[in-house]
């Protein structure tokens, strides 16, 4: 295959990969652009989830009467999250066809009035978690963005040996104006300085969607409890054990200020309660049936595994400001690179409609 041919079919390869999976990589790559900031928007846009002028002085149990009067059918309270400068937060679980739904409400610190209730499973952020994991697909979503990520995969490499210049300097190829049409040069100077990023969101990307494919590089993992199982645990309607008399016992075992307590679940029938202390924070068992108490050793640090660190690099989370800029960068151009993709088509498609035509008519 001479260089010629083997361009031309680069060419065709990257392009009808472009045209055929553009409807799907645009909104998949926009999300992406727009959950690498997902805390900071989410801070911006409902600040008075994230902000509190007082500290929680109140007793748990208070808190915990507000929230479940918030409570609709078989909505049980599940924990309260206590955090310096924000609203308690109290959390109940409501089983569903899926995963379970979770209920959010926010209760000011210094009176225990209701502030905002949000359902974890509605809003604009989740949709996008849910567009740019599955295209909002049961079941076979995650597959399918798996293999679109292959897609992008080979369309970045595609793309990059197309641009890279077959005469003249490489310096000079990087120059703006390569081509007449404005969609041309931004397709390629875009595309080019993107496609390394790009390649590796890709990568990642399909990682995510295939953990199977990739289970042999973290070698065996350790066994654990069943986190599906774990989900769908309910909390106990009415524990044996008082929320007050188990955060008591706690503070007796573990003395400190209280950081968040977990209700007993039918899988797990005792009272989880985190207390801030010098150190690391100490978290005490109390069973629910018996009243035992037992302080639970910190855990180690969690290994990083390749897995975890691709889900990082993909996600840019503690990947530093300058790799979160450029996963932004790599999920916005994408989607320009595929509205310049379609506008190059049809115009070259026009273009030999009208030199046929010509031709034509002799």
């Amino acid at each position: 295959m001479t260089k010629i041919q083997l361009r031309n079919m680069w060419f065709q390869v990257h392009k009808w990969l472009g045209l055929t999976l553009a409807a799907l990589i645009i909104p998949i790559s926009i999300t992406g652009a727009a959950l690498v900031w997902h805390d900071p928007i989410q801070e911006w846009m409902y600040p008075e989830r994230h902000h509190a002028g007082a500290t929680a002085t109140l007793p748990a149990t208070a808190y915990a009467d507000a929230a479940r009067a918030t409570l609709g059918e078989d909505e049980r309270l599940s924990r309260l999250d206590f955090r310096e400068g924000e609203p308690v937060i109290a959390t109940a679980t409501k089983p569903s066809k899926g995963r379970p739904q979770r209920m959010i409400t926010y209760l000011d610190p210094a009176d225990a009035h209701v502030i905002d209730r949000q359902n974890s499973a509605t809003g604009i952020f989740q949709v996008m978690h849910v567009l740019h994991g599955s295209l909002l697909i049961p079941g076979a979503g995650r597959q399918i963005v798996g293999w679109i990520g292959v897609a992008m995969l080979i369309s970045s490499m595609t793309g990059l040996w197309l641009w890279w210049p077959t005469a003249g300097s490489f310096k000079r190829a990087l120059r703006w104006g390569r081509h007449r049409n404005l969609d041309h040069n931004i397709h390629q100077t875009f595309g080019f300085w993107i496609s390394l990023p790009l390649f590796i969101l890709s990568l990642t990307g399909v990682w995510i969607s295939f953990p199977a494919w990739f289970a042999g590089f973290d070698g065996p993992r350790p066994k654990g409890p069943d986190r599906a199982a774990t989900m769908r645990a309910r909390p106990l309607e009415t524990p044996a054990t008082a929320l007050a008399a188990a955060i008591e016992k706690a503070r007796a075992a573990a003395p400190g200020s209280l950081r968040s307590v977990a209700w007993p679940t039918d899988q797990k029938p005792e009272w989880t309660i985190e207390i801030a202390a010098k150190g690391p924070p100490s978290s005490v068992s109390v069973g629910d049936a018996d009243g035992a108490v037992k302080v639970v050793p910190p855990r180690p640090p969690q290994p990083e595994t390749i897995a975890r660190l691709m889900r990082r690099i993909h996600d840019g989370n503690g990947m530093g400001l300058v790799w979160q800029i450029i996963v932004f960068l790599g999920g916005l151009i994408p989607a320009v690179l595929g509205v310049t993709g379609v506008i190059m088509w049809w115009r070259a498609r026009s273009w030999r409609g009208d030199l046929a035509e010509r031709k034509a008519r002799g």
